[in-house]
């Protein structure tokens, strides 16, 4: 035995985000600490599926985030409920054994992987995972119910309503911007990485942005368009989280969709630390804080917010798991704030062991 903790990589999933967890597991396995961790790579196919893969050849067109794809193995994996240790097993007839795996540190975006399905799954393992909870998960997940708590809370957000597959066809363009404005965002409400997400102008963009949106999900979110500056901020912690210096977005194309964040560099600039006033930044690294409270985050989240010309600091979203790419904001952030990407990586495989130990402390018994 290496003596190393053995840290197994979740990546993939059944989501229309699954090239971009591909880019983000890549980016995790080259910053993870030799010395200190040993990687488990398990990917999840297109199709759900579950596969061991080899730390040598587990993608394909690696270099190409437009082509890159999970290279399947043959060695799948099953789980076994209530062990303390090794929940995990290669499953097949020549299956290896996976061996005891600590900690997971799961890195799929979008459904399924970040919504707190996975996080569930993990729970009911008894197996230590990076990141927020279920319901930390599930709430940030969903843009609308997002929306409420943050409101609950106090915190500014963008005006808008919602819709369910069930009740889409109520939903007016005319009736709409008469309340939320002319110029609407149309988007699935448990969706990432701008997937299905639409700029709208009129009643003919409306109706397909609302056809693409329920492609991808049951309900839908349609949002006024602010007018701002678009400010991120990085959260990592648990009860005591810290918040990094904030970081920009300057777009060159007409919002900040798939293709601009993950496969076209010269679609946004990256500008970090943000060219903003002292003032704004502790406002907004301050809201940050808690808007990740609130949302009963742990672990990591990216905060997006929105800094108009009057200074208001509007959240937009928040996100859980954000991507961990060569051109991800959330380790930018955190490199310009003096920790290394390996040291973030450390630092997250820390925090998830952490919680892990507080929680078992709980009873679950009275007797």
């Amino acid at each position: 035995m290496s003596g190393k903790t053995r840290v197994g990589i979740i990546f993939g999933g059944k989501s229309a985000e699954h090239e971009v967890s591909l880019q983000s597991a890549r980016n995790i396995v080259d910053a993870l600490d030799k010395e200190r961790y040993e990687a488990v790579l398990i990917g999840i196919d297109k199709q759900g599926q579950w596969h061991v893969n080899d730390a040598s050849n587990y993608l394909l067109h690696a270099e190409d985030p437009a082509l890159i794809a999970l290279n399947r193995s043959n060695i799948e994996v099953a789980l076994v409920p209530g062990k303390q240790e090794r929940q995990l097993v290669g499953a097949g007839g020549a299956a290896p054994a996976l061996g005891q795996i600590d900690v997971i540190f799961p890195i799929v975006h979008g459904t399924l992987g970040e919504d707190g399905s996975l996080q569930g799954m993990l729970r009911l393992a008894n197996l230590p995972f990076v990141g927020s909870d279920v319901l930390g998960s599930a709430l940030c997940m969903d843009k609308a119910m997002t929306k409420r708590v943050l409101q609950a809370a106090g915190l500014a957000v963008a005006p808008f309503e919602s819709y369910t597959r069930a009740t889409a066809a109520r939903a007016r363009y005319a009736e709409l911007a008469a309340r939320l404005g002319p110029v609407l965002f149309v988007k699935p409400a448990n969706m990432g990485s701008s997937v299905g997400v639409s700029k709208v102008r009129n009643e003919a963009e409306f109706t397909q942005a609302m056809a693409l949106a329920l492609q991808f999900d049951h309900k839908v979110l349609v949002e006024q368009a602010i007018v701002g500056r678009e400010i991120e901020c990085a959260v990592l912690g648990n009860d005591d989280p810290q918040a990094s210096v904030c970081g920009e977005i300057v777009l060159r194309d007409e919002f900040y969709s798939y293709d601009t964040k993950y496969i076209d560099e010269d679609g946004a600039a990256v500008v970090v630390p943000a060219d903003i006033s002292a003032q704004a930044s502790e406002t907004i690294r301050g809201v940050a804080l808690d808007a990740f409270r609130a949302l009963e985050c742990a672990g990591l989240a990216r905060v997006d917010v929105f800094l108009t010309s009057d200074g208001q600091v509007i959240v937009n979203e928040v996100n859980t798991l954000p991507g961990f790419t060569r051109i991800s904001m959330y380790p930018k952030l955190w490199q310009a704030s003096g920790m290394s990407y390996p040291e973030l990586v450390t630092r997250l495989i820390e925090l998830a062991r952490e919680r892990h130990a507080r929680d078992a402390m709980l009873k679950t018994s009275i007797r």
